[in-house]
């Protein structure tokens, strides 16, 4: 099953929202409501949103009168979530192809829609073959935090990818699955799509990680990124920082999984990084339920930064890039997207 896609002059993409209990497509045939589905993370994950921002790209020129009413309309889609690289990306790569016409611009959305397919197979498989190299166990204990599975991408995911190829190759002990709140992608969407893989997992509450982390209960950690800057400062989900601390300590591989189109070399270092602050609605209230007194302030980063120099390594589509042995991205040069 596809994520996202194109059918039928729009988009079916997952509400991930309504999820685990039920899965649904919707189809997105009017870029307010893709908009409202990228905000309210209908469609979420760093890789699905460069995705989204392409085939968007391709509703709006399929729609619009003239030239610069598609590039306005494309500057909304553009900036309907800060953080994430990867949707002003998709937007802006699609956007080159405009003035050829909307079929171009269409041709040009696909294009990123499977270069995302096969990129999350080449991540998978070189983070399986660097976890060999860094784990001593026959059988590997994994880490991760939010959600970087196929719901993230196209199919099968940038972080959670390398576990699921970890496990077809039969070598995956556990996943841990860190519940990632306020909005529990961990336990709602990574522990889902470990079920249906049939990988064995046990989900942990966001203040055990590093605990458990300090008593030995993981051989690595996977995070995945919406924005990788040219130092190698990584913007990942909210918890991402505490468990690097954490890995750090316990001296655990700490390892960021995310295409190169994540890497952000206009970006120099975290700092430069937008954090988007979600608003009080999410800490307040689990599904509609209130959990804290009515007129609560609230302080809601969605992600936080990781500095490099807490990162082991990071693995793209087309490379490893050993942090922690002195490697940049500026140093280290493409290899090969690997599908076996």
């Amino acid at each position: 099953m596809r994520t996202i896609d194109w059918n039928d002059g729009g988009i079916d993409l997952v509400d991930q929202t309504l999820l685990p209990e039920t899965l649904e497509m919707r189809h997105v045939t009017e870029l307010d409501d893709l908009i409202r589905d990228i905000q309210r993370l209908a469609v979420r994950g760093a890789p699905a949103l460069g995705v989204a921002g392409a085939l968007g790209v391709a509703l709006i020129a399929a729609s619009a009168t003239d030239v610069e009413t598609a590039r306005v309309d494309a500057k909304r889609l553009r900036e309907a979530r800060p953080t994430a690289v990867n949707l002003s990306w998709g937007v802006d790569r699609a956007l080159k192809r405009l003035e050829e016409g909307p079929q171009a611009v269409l041709e040009e959305a696909l294009a990123i829609r499977d270069e995302d397919i096969l990129a999350c197979t080449s991540m998978g498989l070189y983070g399986a073959d660097l976890v060999r190299s860094l784990v001593s166990r026959d059988k590997a204990r994994v880490m991760t935090v939010c959600n970087t599975g196929g719901l993230a991408t196209v199919e099968r995911g940038t972080a959670l990818g390398v576990i699921q190829t970890i496990f077809e190759q039969g070598w995956l002990k556990e996943a841990q699955p860190i519940e990632t709140r306020p909005l529990l992608q961990g336990a709602r969407l990574t522990a889902w799509e470990l079920q249906q893989m049939g990988a064995p997992f046990r989900l942990l509450v966001d203040s055990a990680g590093p605990f458990m982390l300090a008593r030995g209960s993981a051989d690595a950690v996977f995070i995945g990124a919406d924005r990788i800057a040219a130092n190698g400062d990584t913007a990942n989900k909210i918890g991402s920082f505490s468990l690097a601390l954490a890995a750090q300590r316990a001296g655990v591989p700490f390892i960021v999984v995310a295409p190169e189109s994540t890497v952000d070399m206009a970006t120099a270092s975290g700092d430069d990084i937008e954090i988007e602050d979600r608003g009080s609605a999410e800490v307040v209230a689990i599904q509609g339920v209130r959990t804290a007194p009515e007129g609560t302030d609230t302080i809601n980063p969605a992600f936080d930064v990781t500095p490099h120099d807490l990162i082991t390594a990071i693995v793209t589509d087309r490379r490893v890039i050993n942090i922690a042995h002195g490697e940049t991205l500026a140093s280290v040069d493409y290899g090969p997207t690997r599908t076996s």
